[in-house]
């Protein structure tokens, strides 16, 4: 198995997918909105995963199913699912209402996604943006408070768990900051540690969760010339230790253009610098062969965090439709006190 999570280049493998992941054996896969039709034929695209891999339901399956703007998943095949932003504002008006409806909203995400073989969801969002910050992650924040951040990622946490999902703790050590998008440039973040205390302190609160994704950001405070993804420093003082997350440490997209360099030298500095596992998203097979071809065998650590971290989910869950209605209007019903 290679440490790397892999993204495909349409709603069906091809033969030369096929012939790639059978020789290099990724440890996953990441799903986009290019791979997914309709609920038949995304089952059709994970079904031969699972039996490629021979892990079945302990092959991780990667999709972005936040709510919102961020969703693989859409209408009229998938039901739409609210932004963070909601269970923010209602948070202002009932804390407990509040993470009540961020599980029930996260347990029919899980719902929806497992009925279509998906068995991870890169959510909850834990950035705390600030003034001024850009708006990549805005309405995706569960608020700009640490702790009230904290509370309604713990309950989407606790949703996906009950639908049988892994959840995964995303831009670790915190993108709140960043006033670029790392899709498009390196962002660069100049606030002093203390500051950047107010980033950390979500992630610190959710340690536990399963996985976590990087954040393309480089914060001068604690290495000034690499990104916390490529950042021995900022992986192990900050992200293992002061934060104390112990779970699989995957990249953010090698892809995104806050990373320069060739594929190889990119996955090659990601796991130098600590991550656990690489993700490259673009399903374009020039660009997976260049990284697999530098990849070295997962490491025996990182090989014990996935299997703890998929063997962290239990449920299972079918796409039961009834369910699903159930569970968004008890959400609708609490959401509308805001």
């Amino acid at each position: 198995m290679i440490p790397v999570f892999f993204g495909l280049e349409g709603p069906a493998l091809t033969d030369a997918e096929r012939e790639l992941f059978r020789a290099t054996d990724p440890a996953g896969y990441i799903l986009f909105q290019r791979n997914c039709v309709n609920p038949e034929q995304v089952k059709a695209l994970t079904d031969p995963l699972k039996d490629l891999s021979g892990r079945g339901e302990a092959l991780p399956i990667l999709i972005d199913q936040e709510g919102g703007r961020v969703a693989r998943l859409k209408p009229p095949h998938w039901p739409a699912f609210p932004p963070a932003k909601r269970f923010a504002d209602l948070y202002d008006v009932s804390p407990v209402s509040a993470m009540d409806a961020a599980r029930l909203n996260a347990r029919a995400i899980a719902e929806v996604v497992r009925s279509v073989g998906v068995t991870v969801d890169c959510l909850p969002v834990l950035d705390v943006p600030v003034t001024g910050a850009h708006d990549v992650i805005g309405d995706r924040a569960y608020g700009f408070e640490p702790t009230q951040v904290a509370a309604l990622g713990k309950a989407t946490l606790e949703g996906l768990l009950e639908g049988g999902v892994v959840g995964v703790i995303k831009h670790i050590p915190g993108h709140g900051r960043a006033r670029s998008d790392s899709h498009l440039e390196l962002p660069v973040v100049d606030d002093p540690w203390e500051s950047l205390e107010q980033d950390f302190a979500p992630f610190a609160k959710l340690a536990d969760a399963p996985m976590a994704m990087t954040a393309h950001v480089v914060y001068t405070a604690i290495d000034a010339e690499r990104c916390a993804t490529l950042s021995p420093k900022v992986i192990t003082q900050v992200i293992r230790e002061q934060i104390g997350f112990s779970g699989l440490l995957m990249s953010d997209d090698i892809n995104m253009k806050a990373l320069s360099g060739s594929y190889a030298e990119k996955a090659q500095g990601c796991l130098d610098a600590g991550c656990d596992v690489v993700l490259h998203c673009s399903g374009i097979l020039a660009e997976m062969q260049e990284v697999a071809s530098v990849l070295p065998e997962i490491s025996e650590a990182a090989r014990a965090r996935l299997e703890a971290a998929m063997g962290w989910a239990k449920t299972e869950a079918h796409g039961d439709e009834e369910l699903i209605a159930s569970l968004t209007a008890k959400r609708d019903a609490l959401l509308a006190l805001a």
